[in-house]
């Protein structure tokens, strides 16, 4: 069994992988079952399958720079650039997308750092590199740097200082 998927299993359930259990949570939970295809060895049937549940739940995290420890709260309409590198003890809720830029000075797609949460229907787009422990509000369109220990809110993105941002929000962290 992958670590980086035991890492997510963890954090989706609170619970150490148990292969009996897990399997079973895992035939039941199709987020859990996602996150078991995209961890897996990158072969064309991983690729087949991942692309279909991609499809059916909206969910289009094909990338492997994804750190271990990632959420998916209320799996639905994730996207996620296969450019993308992500830290580890990554939150993802409903909507958001983690997207490239294709012309102007940000071209490229954005470097997440560890302890990073997302909230519902926010963008992080273009060649942009936000710190560790960083909470990104609800339907916030972050489209520049972020500093370590910030909270960012709105559209167009307002960084506000604070310690310990994501404390209350990441939990079971690995």
């Amino acid at each position: 069994m992958n670590k980086y998927f035991k890492c997510d299993y963890y954090r989706m359930t609170g619970e150490k992988w148990n292969p009996v259990k897990g399997t079973l949570i895992m035939l039941l939970r199709y987020d859990i079952r996602y996150l078991y295809l995209i961890r897996r060895k990158k072969t064309k049937i991983r690729t087949l399958f991942a692309m279909r549940a991609a499809r059916k739940y909206g969910l289009e995290i094909l990338s492997d720079n994804v750190g271990p420890g990632l959420y998916l709260g209320h799996a639905h309409n994730i996207n996620v650039s296969p450019l993308a590198k992500i830290g580890k003890n990554f939150n993802l809720n409903k909507g958001c997308t983690i997207g490239r830029e294709n012309c102007g000075k940000r071209i490229g797609a954005p470097t997440l750092g560890d302890g990073v949460w997302v909230g519902s229907n926010s963008m992080v787009v273009g060649n942009i590199h936000t710190g560790n422990d960083v909470l990104i509000a609800p339907n916030a369109y972050v489209n520049s740097d972020v500093p370590e220990h910030s909270i960012v809110i709105g559209n167009p993105a307002k960084i506000i200082k604070k310690e310990n941002a994501t404390d209350s929000y990441i939990t079971m962290r690995i």
